[in-house]
């Protein structure tokens, strides 16, 4: 196997070959023409075994995913996606101050986040008239040999339990090593901002009209240049992690497809649906939302969380792509930090 890894974060039904090291354009057609990406889906056995909805929690921390009914006014037309509507089209060029993805959209890192002078009460913060806009959180951290660059790459599947935990962040399912988490102790602020350990920074992604489906895709996803440890691996800060929450509503027809490295973990209506875990060359996964509605609990004119973990943990390439028809209903949410007993 290849040390050469691909990190993407996608959402759209047609794909696009890499253009590696091509620095893109505002145009969301631009990689219309780049030819068709096979994004064949991963067989649900590669979810991981999925369990019941945790009854802990409630509201914006967890629980039941099932949020409330949202009109179609509020939730838009159903076949515009990541928060647009009806009366507010898709943007059809890149957002101010933001850069673009050599494939399709583009990001802006916001303002740093430090455990010491944001409250969680002021991280639990929402983007306005974000329309394809969606706000996460991005965290970088040092080389340690361990979890990040560490020696052995491959598969890790079942690193993460099946449902989410009660403060919207994975849950290690063991206290074990496993082949690339050597450091346990430290999974747990993976996703969380601790001083000395990771740098965390607002991260806004716009994702693209592509063809009724709304995409992001960068082969070379490094937000983070000039920005965190700046530890310049290869010419870039490699070594970070990315957070997602949103809401999306059920009606019907919707895929969630996602090709890339390294772990990628996808929880919908608090259960796990889609376990890339691992330090991997590029790999691929989708979701038919009707398929596995029963399975994931979901019933159609309803809302459902749905949150996203992707990391980058090896050096040579980074690749982010997400393609998708599902109709978010919010713009992301920071929620609050909650430290672990």
């Amino acid at each position: 196997m290849q040390s050469a890894r691909y990190s993407v974060f996608a959402i759209t039904l047609l794909a696009s070959a890499s253009f590696a090291g091509c620095s893109g354009s505002p145009d969301v057609n631009q990689a219309a023409s780049a030819g068709a990406l096979n994004l064949a889906g991963a067989p649900a056995s590669s979810a991981g075994a999925l369990g019941e909805p945790s009854s802990a929690g409630s509201g914006a921390q967890g629980g039941s995913g099932v949020i409330l009914d949202v009109s179609d006014d509020m939730a838009g037309a159903s076949n515009i996606g990541v928060g647009g509507s009806a009366s507010e089209p898709y943007p059809d060029k890149l957002p101010d101050g933001f850069t673009a993805a050599n494939m399709f959209g583009g990001y802006r890192v916001g303002d740093a986040i430090t455990a010491a002078t944001e409250s969680p009460a002021d991280m639990d913060d929402k983007l306005d008239g974000c329309g394809t806009t969606i706000l996460a959180v991005i965290r970088d951290f040092k080389r340690d040999g361990q979890n990040f660059e560490a020696p052995d790459i491959g598969d890790d599947r079942g690193v993460v339990a099946p449902t989410l935990g009660p403060d919207r962040k994975p849950v290690l399912a063991s206290s074990k090593p496993t082949p690339t988490v050597k450091d346990p102790s430290q999974f747990s602020n993976w996703y969380r901002t601790v001083d000395g350990l990771n740098k965390a920074y607002k991260l806004e992604l716009w994702f693209a009209p592509n063809n009724g489906v709304s995409s992001f895709q960068s082969t070379a996803f490094f937000p983070l240049d000039g920005k965190g440890w700046e530890e310049g691996e290869k010419g870039h800060n490699y070594h970070f992690t990315t957070e997602i929450h949103t809401r999306f509503k059920y009606q019907g027809g919707e895929s969630f497809k996602f090709t890339g490295d390294d772990d990628v973990w996808v929880f919908i209506n608090d259960k796990l649906a889609i376990d890339l875990g691992g330090v991997h060359g590029a790999e691929n996964a989708s979701i038919d939302i009707d398929a596995r509605a029963a399975e994931l609990g979901l019933e159609k004119g309803k809302v459902y969380s749905f949150d996203m973990f992707q990391n980058e943990r090896h050096t040579a390439e980074s690749n982010f792509r997400a393609d998708t028809n599902l109709n978010f209903v919010d713009c992301g949410t920071i929620v609050p930090e909650v430290i672990p007993k």
